[in-house]
């Protein structure tokens, strides 16, 4: 496995408690859309084992060809002691990244695809929606909808609607309300629904999409093959 430690380029407040850390690329280092890499502090691996509270797994909110690797992530005032480390790095500082895997590549099917998300789970979906922007193939219209109290909407120059695109975005401030809105986006039997958040979220949504008949293949999740079954093997039965 292959380390490389590299720079933070650009830090950027993208709302209160949202930032994004904008690293240097490596040479000839790429990712697809969906992308997640492992991100790890300065003395994870000092010791005999790496030290696991130095170490995440984060989503790459950019594209390639941005030629910075983005990492958007929230930092709340009481957070752990990674996100407390990160919060005081500055531009020129290092961290090291290793293990860039996708599981959430924007599948060209010919169908609609749906991300759900909630707060900075779009970050994951950034990308997948960029790629779409920039060639539309294979993909009938996408629509995005977030759930997120704090009314500090992130990327909004890019989730926003744009109908000539066949792209919607849509923002909703509770519960209630987004799991009606996902009930009404599941009425499209044949559509692709990706989602992104905590793991109680991936269960609830899971639960509504496959009470409304979605199945478990056009469900798309942020996790390893190992994992999936876990969330994806919800019982119609019960």
């Amino acid at each position: 496995m292959q380390i490389y430690w590299t720079k933070i380029n650009q830090i950027i407040e993208e709302t209160p408690e949202v930032k994004t850390y904008l690293l240097d690329c490596p040479e000839n280092y790429t990712w697809e859309e969906g992308s997640h890499i492992h991100l790890a502090l300065e003395g994870f691996n000092a010791g005999d084992k790496p030290n696991r509270s130095l170490i995440r797994h984060m989503s790459i909110s950019t594209l390639p060809h941005e030629n910075l690797i983005g990492i958007t992530t929230r930092i709340k005032e009481q957070c752990s002691e990674f996100k407390t480390i990160l919060r005081n790095l500055e531009v020129g500082n290092e961290v090291a990244i290793f293990k860039t895997h996708t599981n959430v590549p924007l599948k060209r099917e010919d169908k609609n695809v749906y991300l759900l998300s909630s707060g900075v789970g779009l970050a994951t979906f950034r990308p997948l929606v960029l790629d779409y922007f920039e060639r539309a193939d294979n993909v009938n219209q996408i629509h995005s909808l977030n759930i997120d109290s704090s009314k500090d909407f992130l990327f909004p120059n890019i989730f926003e609607s744009a109908p000539d695109k066949k792209f919607t975005s849509q923002f909703v401030d509770n519960r209630k309300d987004y799991y009606e809105e996902v009930k009404n986006l599941a009425a499209d039997k044949d559509g692709i629904f990706y989602v992104v958040g905590s793991d109680e979220f991936l269960m609830q949504n899971i639960e509504v999409l496959r009470d409304q008949g979605i199945k478990p293949e056009q469900i798309m999740l942020d996790k390893h093959e190992q994992q999936l079954s876990k969330f994806l093997s919800y019982d119609m039965s019960i």
